[in-house]
């Protein structure tokens, strides 16, 4: 489920269709921490290299971890639509999609949040069309593989052991 604060939730409002995946890890975790190993993890790293030939947005983990400190408000396909000193919300260059990190502390460790907004093309949830029916399960599928690689990442280099 969504938070509350989430910076998402403009998108709920409007229409766009939004998920939320979660996972929780034993010990601090900043959000830098969180943004950097997400953007450099192996899976996500499969989807900057398309974006390098498909679309001419190449990055490298030194831009992901600029994005991660707030010292850039662009990375590969997407550029900074909102930050707070929890959660990170950008939006890719077509204005489609939306990507959210957000992390929260919770006893004992930190939940970690990803989630998407994609914005229709038409009116409402109709506007998405059949191609995004028919993604949907994979994108869902995907979202929870980069959740939990990032989540990953963040244990192994906080040696963390849940």
């Amino acid at each position: 489920m969504l938070p509350g604060e989430a910076l998402l939730q403009s998108y709920v409002a409007k229409g766009a269709y939004t998920d939320c995946f979660a996972t929780d890890v034993a010990g601090g975790v900043s959000l830098a921490a969180f943004v950097e190993a997400f953007y450099t993890n192996a899976a996500f790293k499969c989807e900057r290299f398309v974006l390098r030939w498909a679309a001419a947005k190449p990055s490298s983990d030194e831009d992901a971890r600029r994005l991660a400190r707030g010292e850039a408000d662009t990375f590969a396909a997407w550029r900074v639509e909102a930050r707070a000193s929890d959660q990170l919300l950008v939006c890719d260059y077509l204005s489609r999609t939306r990507s959210w990190l957000m992390v929260a502390p919770i006893e004992g460790g930190t939940r970690l949040y990803f989630g998407s907004a994609v914005v229709p093309a038409g009116a409402g949830r109709a506007g998405m069309g059949f191609v995004f029916s028919a993604l949907l399960p994979v994108h869902k599928m995907y979202a929870r593989l980069l959740l939990s690689a990032a989540r990953g990442r963040v244990m192994k280099r906080d040696q963390v052991r849940l």
